[in-house]
């Protein structure tokens, strides 16, 4: 996987100026041992409660990105270092969380890549509420489940599909 978000971005400008390319506002920590990843997107909705992040990150990823739209939450964290060992293990290629994520050094540790608002020591609710492969708005930005996302140490991407 070789990539630049910065060249993706000036070989796509149009894509930028339709709306086809976006770029996620740089507000994101960069968690895990892959700076750089990318793929489809799943996506979630939930709100200070992470038994659908569990979920999801139990199945096959299938080199897809989870995009967690956790509404900006800096109370408690989404995503800790069990989850990340699930997603290592489980073939997801990321995780952006719209929210915070903790156990850092255990993340720190997992081959994938994490990108999150922050980190906070509280753990989520588990009652399994929210939505699966919804829309979401991440930082005011639309992502559709399939989207691709692009992250590296410049940003994170979103594109309406596959870039060349």
């Amino acid at each position: 996987m070789s990539f630049a978000t910065t060249d993706l971005c000036d070989d796509n400008a149009e894509l930028l100026e339709n709306g086809e390319l976006a770029v996620l506002p740089p507000v994101f920590h960069n968690y895990g041992q892959h700076m750089r990843f990318c793929g489809p997107a799943a996506t979630l909705k939930v709100f200070e409660d992470n038994a659908l992040v569990r979920s999801a990150l139990e199945q096959p990823g299938n080199g897809q990105v989870l995009v967690i739209d956790g509404g900006g939450s800096m109370r408690r964290a989404l995503v800790g270092g069990q989850l990340g060992l699930l997603a290592q293990n489980n073939g997801w290629a990321g995780i952006v969380v719209y929210g915070c994520i903790r156990d850092t050094d255990e993340i720190n540790a997992c081959a994938t890549g994490v990108r999150a608002l922050g980190a906070h020591p509280q753990k989520s609710a588990k009652k399994g509420v929210g939505d699966v492969n919804p829309q979401v708005q991440i930082a005011g930005v639309t992502v559709r489940p399939g989207d691709w996302i692009y992250a590296d140490a410049d940003g994170v991407l979103v594109a309406r599909g596959k870039l060349k």
